[in-house]
């Protein structure tokens, strides 16, 4: 377990890879949602 095991979170940093242990980092989806809500209720 360490650099050359990919199923670990350090592996995938190594590979430059993407999984269970290392997700993607995903973009926060509150502000679309609230300006939804106030043109809903303008």
């Amino acid at each position: 377990m360490g650099k050359g095991d990919k199923r670990t979170k350090r592996g995938k940093i190594f590979q430059g890879s993407h999984g269970n242990s290392r997700p993607k980092a995903i973009k926060m989806t509150n502000a679309p949602k609230s300006t939804a809500t106030e043109a809903k209720s303008a």
